[in-house]
């Protein structure tokens, strides 16, 4: 997928689009990939001396992965709108993240009622986890 196709699909713009590119997809699952570079601006206060992507950034890709996911869903329905995070639980931090790092976020539509969906999230950094939750999206009107 194009990053013309990805700013099609959500609203985010850098510096807070936090996705890269899209590696898979299907009707209720999709994968997506992340290189953090050494200049994110989140880096110069995140340690100054030790920088780590922070953990509710890591949230946020799922979070764009999830939104990607949840256009296809949307697109077909006139009233559209754009995803809005309602829900973060279960939120399992467990891998630090460095400059340099690729992402892979793995993100999975669990259930839809009405314009709720509920989704997980997995974020993997070298085939390894580095964070996991479940999330709640609701679709918001764009005025």
């Amino acid at each position: 997928m194009t990053i013309e196709e990805i700013h099609a699909a959500i609203p985010h713009r850098g510096p807070m689009l936090l996705v890269d590119e899209i590696v898979d997809r299907d009707e209720n699952s999709i994968v997506c990939r992340k290189t953090f570079s050494a200049e994110e601006y989140f880096f110069q206060g995140h340690y100054p001396d030790f920088p780590l992507v922070p953990g509710v950034i890591l949230c946020e890709c799922g979070m764009q992965a999830g939104a990607i996911l949840l256009a296809r869903h949307v697109e077909k329905e006139s009233d559209g709108g754009v995803p809005v995070a309602t829900r973060l639980n279960d939120v399992r931090l467990k891998r630090m993240v460095r400059p340099g790092e690729t992402i892979e976020m793995h993100v999975t539509l669990n259930e839809r009622v009405a314009n709720a969906f509920f989704l997980t999230a997995k974020v993997l950094c070298e085939g390894k986890v580095a964070v996991r939750f479940d999330f709640a999206c609701a679709m918001a009107k764009v005025t």
